[in-house]
């Protein structure tokens, strides 16, 4: 049996179901869809382990602000960020300091590999 399994994350981002839950979506262009999925795409797509950062919805953080969703960057446990509502995503990237540094590790993927 394996004893570990490799990962191509570079980073994690801890996204909280509960709040997710409570906004029923609150994100995208209608308004209807989960940070943690848009999150996903705009951080380099992939599925799973194959994903250049990792994008987890965990149980309640215990923060529950309101009409916001509490996200953890792994690289910087000691500083949660409450996102509001409607924010658009490119800012929230921005803010978890994801700027260029998604976009080139990628474009260095295969097609392949970057699930097209």
């Amino acid at each position: 049996m394996k004893d570990h399994v490799r990962a191509d994350w570079t980073a994690a981002v801890l996204v909280c179901r509960k709040c997710s839950r409570k906004l029923d979506g609150g994100f995208g262009a209608d308004g209807d869809r989960s940070l943690a999925k848009l999150l996903r795409k705009a951080l380099g797509g992939g599925k799973g382990r194959k994903a250049a950062v990792g994008v987890v919805e965990v149980d309640c953080l215990k923060v529950c602000p309101k009409r916001a969703v509490v996200v953890v960057d792994g690289r910087r446990p000691g500083d949660w960020l409450l996102v509001e509502a409607g924010t658009e995503v490119a800012e929230v990237v921005e803010r978890l300091g994801f700027g260029g540094e998604v976009a080139a590790s990628a474009t260095n993927r295969s097609p392949a590999e970057a699930g097209a």
